[in-house]
């Protein structure tokens, strides 16, 4: 199947690869779902997404009498409904009552494949009057795993050089950023977010925690809004403010992730930009000096004083007194026509 070419470098490919495979067997509806971790943002025909929302939304993928078939899944078999429960136990299962034959849906048939180590399957429905799966139609499914793991796993790989390439780009800019899975877990992150953090900001059991309660709270109602959201849905755009103790307050702002590298096996979800999280990168003093026209010494003290630090550190770190660094600053006011510090350093940064 061509189309599954397509669908390794397009995530957006693959509802319409999911058709085709329906319409090759005679049914009317499929899903990708993941083992062990069970989102509803998983990409699925147009067909069956009500009935993927009201499945996740009222946590019936926790109870699916179907996933006990997914170790034979994972074997090489094709497994269908028939496999796993008897035409008594289907009539009699809630999930079926309350799920499946409210949408239309009564056969079902599962291929496992593999995307890099993680174990996938294709679920395919059929309603009623389509009838259950045959062995003729579970010899032709078949046929697709060994596709489907290729498929998926070229995926996962150009999805996650695609990703690198983003947070690659931002890192160049002196942008920190954290990448977010659809569970809210830390997917990855570049050099400038590992060169920030601390006791304010950090990464626990690849979760992104900060000491602020407020703002704690609020990437809270974020992780929880990524994990409950369909595919199609768009992340908030609201920043988050994360104040530190010691350190200049971080704005958190949430970008979609999109192109190849959301692919549904990668599972990233979000790029977080983590500003004011390094300290600004000053002009060098030479700069300084050539553009203001300060003295050198004068120069060394406000490119330090232009990455945020206190003049009492800047000094010490200069080896001069804090006096003399005082007498420097005034100088510097004097002769670029500022009266206060955050003018002098708002005007040092369009240097930069």
């Amino acid at each position: 199947m061509t189309q599954l070419g397509q669908a390794a470098l397009d995530p957006a490919a693959w509802p319409e690869v999911m058709e085709s495979i329906c319409r090759a067997v005679g049914a009317t509806a499929a899903l990708l779902l993941q083992s062990d971790v069970r989102t509803s943002d998983v990409p699925r025909t147009k067909s069956i997404e009500e009935g993927t929302r009201h499945y996740f939304a009222n946590n019936w993928h926790e109870s699916d009498p179907r996933a006990k078939g997914f170790p034979r899944l994972m074997a090489g078999e094709v497994v269908t409904d028939h496999d796993i429960l008897t035409p008594e136990q289907m009539r009699g299962d809630p999930m079926y009552n309350e799920v499946l034959y409210p949408f239309g849906f009564h056969w079902f048939a599962g291929i496992g494949f593999w995307a890099e180590s993680a174990a996938w399957a294709l679920t395919i429905q059929r309603t009623a009057r389509e009838g259950p799966f045959e062995r003729r139609d579970k010899r032709l499914l078949a046929t697709l795993a060994p596709r489907l793991t290729e498929t998926a796993t070229l995926s996962t790989a150009v999805g996650r050089v695609a990703l690198s390439g983003m947070i690659g780009v931002l890192d160049r800019l002196r942008q920190p950023a954290v990448v977010l899975d659809r569970q809210g877990k830390v997917l990855d992150l570049n050099t400038a977010a590992a060169a920030g953090l601390d006791d304010d900001i950090r990464i626990a059991n690849k979760r992104l925690v900060v000491r602020d309660k407020n703002a704690a709270a609020n990437l809270d109602r974020l992780v929880s809004m990524i994990r409950a959201m369909p595919e199609s849905a768009a992340l908030p755009t609201e920043p988050i403010l994360v104040r530190r103790s010691r350190k200049r307050s971080v704005v958190v702002r949430v970008l979609p992730v999109d192109g190849a590298a959301r692919s549904a096996f990668l599972g990233a979800r979000a790029i977080l930009l983590l500003s004011n999280l390094t300290p600004p990168q000053a002009p060098e003093a030479s700069l300084i000096s050539q553009a203001l026209g300060l003295t050198g010494a004068e120069s060394r003290l406000v490119s330090l004083l232009a990455t945020g630090m206190p003049i009492e550190a800047a000094a010490k770190d200069l080896g001069i007194a804090r006096e003399t660094a005082r007498n420097h600053l005034k100088a510097a006011f004097s002769k670029t026509g500022t009266h206060r510090q955050a003018e002098l350093i708002s005007l040092v940064s369009q240097l930069g």
